[in-house]
């Protein structure tokens, strides 16, 4: 399998616009990957929501990508954006109100430089994370030496400076998405399993302490030039498919 086999492009990355309709859930091990960019969506927020958010542009990215979440997960569960509940686990990951979700449908959030991710699957949990593809850790050998696995790090010091920065965002990205999916958080988390850090070669976990690390699969996307995204599902297979909303 080659590198391009592995990682879906922006190319792949159907365009999608508003009004939303109902929106058919992924069957089997399919997983939907939303990508949207701020940059180019319009502000959603009516203009009093928007004057109260003017002074702190945080709260109001905030407030976008909350209407832009439940939008969507509305478009799938057939209700408006407004009547979708978000509930918080005690680790803080965002999930269906069990009578909407009704175990058929989980989602996990990511967001980076102004855009935002969102994965859809049928119900098996979920989790995904987004980076800037050029991201450059200052240290990343002793952040790996703090956080990652033994075996990940050994992998990570084996490679000259250029070739680590890449994997060292791949390893962190796929790390991400299975502490999301997981619901652990990453506190004292990261170092507990192993992926592959070769950003070259399929993705995958290679051991977990607390799980079965073969019930676990990893997969990759770029939904951007300048983006890439971890996929990380409990379920037997995984097949992306991409959306863009403009």
């Amino acid at each position: 399998m080659t590198k391009a086999d592995q990682i879906i492009g922006p190319d792949s990355f159907s365009p999608r616009q508003l009004p939303m309709r109902q929106l058919a859930k992924p069957q089997g091990d399919v997983v939907h990957l939303w990508h949207l960019d701020f940059n180019r969506l319009s502000n959603p927020l009516n203009p009093a929501e928007a004057a109260q958010a003017s002074d702190l542009s945080v709260v109001q990215l905030r407030a976008i990508r909350r209407f832009y979440l439940r939008l969507l997960l509305g478009a799938y569960l057939g209700l408006p954006g407004k009547d979708v509940h978000i509930n918080r686990r005690i680790k803080g990951r965002p999930e269906l109100a069990i009578s909407q979700a009704q175990g058929e449908l989980d989602f996990s959030v990511a967001r980076s430089s102004g855009c935002y991710l969102i994965g859809i699957s049928s119900g098996a949990a979920i989790g995904v994370d987004l980076e800037v593809a050029t991201r450059r850790a200052g240290k990343p050998l002793a952040l790996a030496r703090r956080y990652f696995s033994k075996q990940e790090t050994a992998a990570l010091s084996a490679l000259g400076a250029e070739e680590l920065h890449r994997a060292f965002v791949h390893t962190w990205a796929c790390k991400e998405a299975i502490v999301k999916a997981s619901g652990m958080g990453i506190a004292n988390q990261l170092c507990r399993f192993s992926v592959n850090t070769n950003p070259a070669s399929r993705p995958g976990v290679l051991d977990m302490l607390d799980d079965d690390h073969a019930a676990w699969r990893l997969a990759m996307a770029r939904p951007a030039d300048d983006a890439i995204a971890a996929v990380a599902v409990r379920q037997g297979g995984i097949k992306l498919q991409g959306f863009s909303l403009s």
